[in-house]
Formats: structure tokens, C-alpha cells, sequence
């Protein structure tokens, strides 16, 4: 057993330092949620939902984002049509919270790992931002398409992304980059 514990101890190290991280910082969120009523909308969201709107007014678009009176989400209006709704789960903190786990699980250097943490939460952020403008207009347009766009299209790109950055980050940053 002990030969066994040896041989695995990377693999063994890197489970627990990435299931550690991602628990801890999942309770430090849902700690963070927990913070909000029923009908409250959290904090994350609303901003997401605001840069949302302020991207699609910057390429002109016709976009209204309003809190609903009664559901804990955004309504957005695209075109005077009510055409989806930014809950919680769509301010991409799951995927930024799983991204940084992984990061620490294999990490660097302080300062190469701390600001590749940094720059990667920004992008994933800001991809999603636009993930969701790209989703409004497409599902304006293609209501019928609701289930490919949400469920496959966009999370494809958004964890393919995750993933590319998971491996940029290996092989150039952390403590096993060549």
C-alpha cells in the first residue's frame, strides 16, 4: 500500500488541493449567497446583468435588463420582446470557481499563479458577458434553437475556453511546465 501511496502521491496531492480549493471557495460563495432573499437577485448577477446592457447599447441594440418583480432573476428585453432571463447560475462563478481550483491544484509561482488566476477570472468573465449577448440576440431570433444554444453551443465554448486556459497553464506556468 505504501509503494502505491508513493507512486500516486502527484496525482494524490493534486485531488486533494483541487477538491480542497473548489469546497472552500463553493462555501465561500453559497456563504455569499445566502446573504439575499428569496426574490433577491445577488450582487454578481446584477453586474453581470448591467455589463450586459451596456455592451449591447454599445453596438446600438434596442436592450432593456430589469429585475423581476417577483422571481429572483433579470428579465431581459431585446427588441421590446421578453427574451430570456440571467439567474444566478448565469454570472459564471461556478466555471470561474473551478478554473481557479484547478489553477491552485497545479500551482506555480505566487506571482505567476496569483496574476494568471486574475487575468483568466477576467476573461472567463468577460466571455461570458459576451456569451450572454450572443444568447439574447440568437434566441431572439431563434427561439426554437433555445435548447442547442444553451445547453450545447455556449457551454462548449465556454469550457472548451476553461480548458484551453487549464492547458496554456500547465504547460507554460505552473511547477510541471517544461
Amino acid at each position: 500500500m505504501k509503494k502505491y501511496l508513493a507512486q500516486f502521491k502527484p496525482f494524490l496531492i493534486f485531488i486533494g488541493t483541487f477538491f480542497s480549493a473548489y469546497i472552500l471557495l463553493t462555501i465561500v460563495y453559497k456563504f455569499y449567497l445566502s446573504s439575499f432573499g428569496p426574490i433577491d437577485l445577488d450582487g454578481i448577477s446584477r453586474i453581470v446583468g448591467k455589463n450586459v446592457e451596456q455592451l449591447m447599447l454599445l453596438f446600438n441594440c434596442d436592450i432593456n435588463i430589469v429585475k423581476s418583480l417577483s422571481q429572483p432573476y433579470l428579465e431581459v428585453w431585446y427588441n421590446d420582446k421578453f427574451t430570456l432571463r440571467i439567474v444566478e447560475g448565469c454570472n459564471a462563478v461556478s466555471v470561474i470557481i473551478l478554473f481557479i481550483s484547478f489553477v491552485i491544484a497545479f500551482s506555480g509561482k505566487l506571482k505567476t499563479t496569483l496574476l494568471f488566476i486574475l487575468s483568466g477570472t477576467l476573461f472567463i468573465y468577460i466571455l461570458n458577458i459576451f456569451r450572454i449577448m450572443f444568447l439574447t440576440i440568437l434566441l431572439f431570433r431563434y427561439p426554437e434553437k433555445e435548447h442547442f444554444l444553451h445547453g450545447v453551443l455556449f457551454p462548449l465554448i465556454i469550457y472548451g475556453l476553461v480548458f484551453l486556459l487549464w492547458v496554456i497553464w500547465v504547460n507554460k506556468f505552473s511547477k510541471y511546465a517544461k
